[in-house]
């Protein structure tokens, strides 16, 4: 079988559940090789082999981790080049579209963005239009360079015993042209990943700018919390926090949209949700036609009877 390669990203210096998903899409074209930028390959192995990485090639040169983008894709460049893969998949976030585009122009190949499925013959399903059509679409010409939406597919254990391979690769000085100077470490909030998590309560307009019920909630039920875009152009959440079309794409088992009217934007990044439960004051809201269940009502008097009745029950 032909090696595909899968851009492994570590988050505070674990495998996230986005790298495992894109192994098991791997799995379906060939044989998974992880790539893991920096260091963090020796204690991430484990988890990956356990997904069905058949190697993991770590590539340590400080050059590639000390600049903006364009040494991984100078570095994707080089070992596409070594292995001639089957495909190359990578998450898609700012950063791995960015990366997945410089490195299809580098190898000549077809680039594929936002699929949310991937078939044997590297075939993708995207959906587009807000996720009103969905899409099948191929690359036609060299090799597929593949970027997959976080929650695309459930991760399946697949256990394979995999080393670390160091893999040294040669940065040019014109892929040196944007160094990172500093890094400022997230403030830890003791809540789980917003893309990975089961539990999502987000909050919008109707919020006031007030997030207090929407974190309590949230802390009842061990959810992450999202924002709208309205919520985050307001400046009442940070960005990295927002749900939709431009910022992420969640598909939890459980979603709760307060105050959030419910726009196509924001539509586009939970409509894949398993249950969605929604509350506005708004009886017209555009996000009861998508709700499983409606609460037509104050979400600053909803949304704190919903969480001491969860702390009740688990009391």
């Amino acid at each position: 079988m032909s090696p595909v390669i899968v851009v492994a990203d570590l988050v505070d210096g674990t495998v996230g559940k986005p790298a495992l998903e894109l192994l098991t899409l791997a799995r379906r074209i060939g044989e998974p090789v992880a790539v893991v930028f920096g260091e963090g390959a020796d204690t991430a192995v484990g988890r990956l082999g356990e997904h069905g990485a058949t190697r993991v090639l770590a590539v340590t040169d400080p050059a590639v981790t000390d600049y903006l983008v364009a040494p991984k894709a100078e570095a994707l460049a080089q070992i596409a080049a070594a292995l001639d893969p089957a495909a190359v998949l990578i998450t898609s976030s700012a950063e791995g579209k960015e990366v997945a585009a410089r490195l299809a122009v580098k190898l000549g190949s077809g680039l594929i963005t936002d699929a949310v499925d991937v078939a044997a013959d590297a075939s993708t399903t995207q959906t587009v239009f807000a996720g009103s059509f969905s899409v099948h679409a191929s690359v036609t010409h060299g090799v597929p360079v593949i970027t997959v939406k976080p929650n695309a597919v459930t991760p399946e254990p697949a256990p394979a015993s995999p080393t670390v391979e160091t893999f040294a690769v040669t940065v040019s000085e014109s892929a040196r042209g944007a160094r990172i100077v500093s890094v400022e470490p997230k403030r830890a909030s003791g809540r789980p990943e917003l893309a990975e998590a089961a539990v999502v309560v987000s909050g919008g307009r109707g919020t006031g700018g007030n997030f207090e019920e929407v974190e309590q909630l949230a802390d009842s039920l061990g959810a992450a919390v999202g924002a709208s875009r309205a919520a985050v152009d307001s400046g009442w959440y940070p960005h990295s926090y927002q749900v939709g079309q431009t910022g992420k794409t969640v598909s939890p088992q459980l979603y709760i949209a307060a105050g959030i009217s419910g726009a196509i934007q924001h539509r586009a990044g939970m409509q894949t949700s398993k249950a969605i439960v929604a509350v506005n004051k708004d009886v017209e809201a555009p996000i009861f036609a998508l709700a499983d269940l409606g609460v037509v009502g104050d979400l600053h008097t909803v949304l704190p009877a919903v969480a001491a009745e969860v702390a009740r029950l688990r009391s």
